[in-house]
């Protein structure tokens, strides 16, 4: 299976995250899915919150990678790999009705079909895969934990990506 990765160097700046989707966007045409599909938008989604927490919660500059499998000339599955320089692990929160922050992982968590973290040089990387392909049925994937860091098994998901 070949695998094309691009990334992008992203600042320590909230106004980057614009920057990281208008990037996204462009590179996702470029591997063959369309703005119009569902897979876009949910990858722009997951890219913008896992953008957003690394230049929030960090305050250091980020390093967005973007991994498609293809097998056939069909792209498979898109991994999605923000590093940041902060050793502190993500932490997933449970806001409440009226709080305007810490749902971010809980997004993660309902759209991605695999997500996790893990020690990269003196900081992390947090990651998530999409799988492209038909309706998505509930499924149990056994989940995998990297030595140091924290893989999260999928939430069971009643809607197509």
């Amino acid at each position: 299976m070949q695998v094309l990765q691009v990334q992008l160097e992203v600042g320590p700046d909230p106004a980057e995250v614009g920057r990281a989707r208008r990037w996204a966007r462009s590179r996702l045409a470029g591997s063959g899915i369309g703005e119009d599909e569902p897979l876009a938008e949910t990858l722009i989604l997951l890219i913008s919150e896992l953008v957003t927490n690394a230049v929030v919660h960090t305050g250091c500059p980020a390093v967005l990678r973007m991994l498609f499998g293809a097998a056939g000339g069909v792209t498979g599955t898109v991994r999605v790999e923000v590093a940041d320089a902060s050793d502190r692990p993500p932490l997933q929160r449970h806001a409440d009705g009226d709080e305007t922050n810490g749902r971010g992982l809980e997004l993660v968590d309902g759209l991605a079909d695999r997500w996790g973290w893990q020690p990269e040089g003196v900081g992390k990387q947090i990651w998530c895969e999409v799988d492209r392909r038909g309706p998505v049925r509930p499924r149990r994937v056994p989940p995998v934990v990297p030595q140091g860091g924290e893989t999260r098994e999928p939430a069971p998901r009643l809607f197509t990506v």
